[in-house]
């Protein structure tokens, strides 16, 4: 999509009231890939993804000075500040749900995997975007390692921040889950994440604006529908009714 066109329709996206969002997730291309999501199996959504285009890369010249923070800035627990503390050095991330080898991975885990560095933009829902550099393994490595049931629809990503009181989450289908440009990312511009953009691990679904891209990631789990999660919308915004669930740019 060319970068005017991508700028035109994520103004449109923010001056959109909520029941347009709603209106625009049950209808064109939003609807359909959703609807599809709940009938492809799992290597029909993994060769889809495969022929899928890459989000725009920038250069290193290109980063923003700062990416700031938005909705939760930190994790108000004594156990994150005690994470934060020491290094994240106990810091588990599960991955579980529908498969068939159930994953515990610590940050030396996920640090030793292969790791995909991009420069992506950051578009945040709001209006505001920024260039930054991510760095950490391709999520659909982990789903290969802990072997995705064929009855999973969507990846689910547990969150250890709150607002209003719940548990923030959110979710992707296959599609995006296994798209080469989503990442747990354990970096930002080369250095580990910073407490007001989630860290220490926070998902980068590069084709979809800001609200998905998990923070302060504590799991990682297949189910096959949100009927009986939170809300049932398959996200912390979406169960409150303020955006769609498909934030597809």
């Amino acid at each position: 999509m060319a970068d005017t066109t991508r700028r035109a329709m994520l103004a449109g996206m923010a001056a959109l009231p909520a029941a347009a969002c709603t209106e625009l997730a049950q209808t064109g291309p939003a609807g359909d890939l959703f609807d599809a999501a709940e009938d492809w199996h799992r290597a029909a959504h993994r060769a889809l993804a495969n022929r899928q285009a890459l989000a725009p890369e920038y250069a290193p010249d290109e980063r923003s000075p700062d990416i700031r923070g938005n909705g939760s800035l930190t994790v108000d627990t004594p156990e994150y500040r005690e994470q934060l503390a020491n290094g994240f050095a106990d810091w588990r991330l599960d991955v579980g749900g529908l498969v068939a080898n159930p994953l515990i991975l610590s940050l030396a885990d996920l640090k030793a995997l292969p790791q995909r560095t991009q420069i992506t933009r950051h578009d945040c829902v709001e209006g505001w975007s920024a260039i930054a550099e991510w760095n950490g393994p391709q999520l659909s490595r982990l789903l290969d390692e802990a072997g995705v049931r064929e009855e999973a629809n969507f990846i689910l990503f547990r969150c250890a921040d709150t607002l209003y009181g719940r548990a923030y989450y959110e979710s992707v289908d296959m599609v995006d889950a296994y798209h080469p440009q989503t990442i747990i990312a354990h970096q930002l511009n080369g250095e580990p994440i910073p407490e007001k953009n989630g860290a220490p691990l926070r998902m980068r679904i590069e084709r979809q604006l800001g609200y998905k891209h998990a923070k302060y990631l504590t799991g990682i789990e297949a189910v096959a529908s949100f009927e009986d999660i939170n809300g049932g919308k398959g996200g912390f915004w979406e169960d409150v009714g303020d955006y769609q669930w498909y934030a597809g740019i």
